[in-house]
């Protein structure tokens, strides 16, 4: 089967995040499909690189690995990125700032993309 995941949930502070990537290796153990994660609402934080876990397990570098090794694609709700201050060095330029903090592997896109995503897929499934 062919999944795409959505989350909703921060790198820390709910369980969200982790189930993911958790469920993420599960099914590509067993053989399914994992195209792609989009990120939205709160879980677009999972994108930020200025966030430094205070335990030895980081999610944020378990994404990119997960992207690394298996191909998945890491989409991030520009909309919902924005909002929370998460950008990349396209935005970064075109707001006239000094930096920007949207890690490796991930890519900022609109809900559109997320739209053709359920289209190409048999099962969605949010965290």
């Amino acid at each position: 089967m062919r999944y795409n995941l959505l989350v909703t949930g921060p790198p820390y502070g709910t369980q969200q995040a982790t189930s993911a990537i958790m469920f993420s290796r599960a099914l590509i153990k067993t053989g399914h499909e994992l195209q792609s994660i989009f990120f939205y609402r709160e879980g677009v934080s999972n994108a930020n690189k200025f966030i430094i876990p205070a335990n030895n397990f980081n999610l944020v570098s378990e994404w990119q690995t997960l992207s690394k090794k298996q191909g998945i694609k890491l989409y991030v709700c520009i909309t919902a990125a924005l909002s929370r201050g998460i950008i990349n060095l396209k935005e970064s330029k075109q707001y006239n700032l000094t930096g920007y903090n949207l890690q490796s592997y991930f890519e900022l896109t609109g809900l559109g993309t997320f739209a053709k995503l359920i289209i190409d897929c048999d099962r969605v499934v949010q965290f």
